[in-house]
Order: C-alpha cells, then structure tokens, then sequence
C-alpha cells in the first residue's frame, strides 16, 4: 500500500478524503493508503480519517505522497516542504503563483526523483471532453467563456486572474497559446463585486 496524507479541507481536500476512504473498485486508489489529513483548523475526525499535524505527516516514513489542496497562495511552500522531505506530491492546480516558481519546483522534484503532479480535474470530466470534441477541427472565429463565482480573499488565492486561471486553461488546450490584447478591471467595494474582463488571441489571429 501506498501511504498518503491530504493538506487542506476545502471543498477539493473533502473530496479527495471521501475517495481515499471508499476508492473505486479495481482502481489504482485501491492501492493508496490514507493515514490522516492536515488543517490549520481543529476537526479530530472526518469520515473516520484522523487529523494530523504538518510535522508528523512530513516526517512519517509510512506516508509516501501529499495531496495538497490548500489555497492557491500557499502551494508552493507546502509542495518545497514536502518535496525536501522525500515525499511525492499531487496538488491542484495552480501549482505557483509565477511559472519561474514552478519550474523550480519541477526541477527540484526531479533532482529528488519524486513525481510531482499538478491536477486539473476540470479537463477530465465528461462535459470538457464532449466540449473539446465539438471544437476539433474547426476554426475559431470568435467566442466568450463568461463564468462567476463569489469574491475570494486575495490574500490566499493571488490575483484575480489566478482565481480563473483554470478556465484559462480550458481555452489554451482547446485552441492552443494565446496572446493577451487587453484585460481591465472593475470593482465595486460597496457592493462587494470585482469583474475581471481579458481579452486573447491566437496564433492565427
């Protein structure tokens, strides 16, 4: 069995718990072991897996892998921690706030010999594969990608773009790199409203 421990009990850290917990039938998750989870915050418990302390979970010998799925401004520091202890590390995406911080990361992985992965889920889910599907082939001439979600704490997520980097990389997968044209931002602090506009283009135009 593979030993793991979960960083982070947002919405993705509960998810991973609840997986690790009861995996799929003859899936690879089969073989992972949880052996606890980490937070800031006091729980004991969830779903049976037992909280333990950031130190334990870098210095135990029987945990082999970190899943970090804390805010987006501490990834980096919790992928060096657990990279410099010898551990494997899966973390939601982003992985940094700068690409020059991620491929630090990435080169001090390799100089350990341990996997670090940065995970997606949105590009594996059946709506996203159906979608890259209808665009296969086809030039695009124009579009919008509008999405909205609640005001985050900058403090822990970076910059607003970072809060949509996500869908970014919906565009940049389906349609290749793209070129930044222009990008404004409107706030309304009264009214507790940030709106974000970018526009992009491709290669081609």
């Amino acid at each position: 069995m593979f030993g793991t421990v979960v960083v982070g009990v947002g919405i993705a850290g509960l998810a991973r718990i609840r997986d690790l917990m009861n995996p799929m039938p003859s899936s690879p998750s089969e073989h992972l072991k949880l052996f606890g989870f980490v937070s800031r915050r006091s729980f004991g418990n969830i779903n049976e897996a037992k909280q333990i302390s950031l130190e334990d979970a870098l210095r135990s010998k029987d945990i082999h892998a970190a899943f970090i799925s804390t805010e987006n401004r501490s990834h980096e520091e919790t992928i060096r921690m657990f990279l410099e202890a010898g551990k494997h590390v899966l973390v939601e995406y982003p992985m940094a706030l700068s690409a020059k911080a991620a491929h630090e990361l990435w080169e001090m992985a390799e100089q350990k010999g341990k996997v670090l992965h940065v995970e997606h889920i949105e590009l594996l889910t059946e709506e996203y594969k159906q979608l890259k599907k209808e665009v296969a082939g086809k030039d695009l001439v124009k579009g919008t990608l509008h999405f909205t979600g609640h005001v985050l704490d900058e403090n822990k997520t970076g910059f607003p773009a970072f809060s949509g980097i996500a869908r970014l990389t919906w565009l940049i997968d389906l349609f290749g790199d793209l070129t930044v044209t222009s990008a404004t931002r409107e706030k309304q602090k009264d009214k507790n409203y940030s709106r974000m506009t970018v526009h992009f283009q491709t290669a081609n135009k």
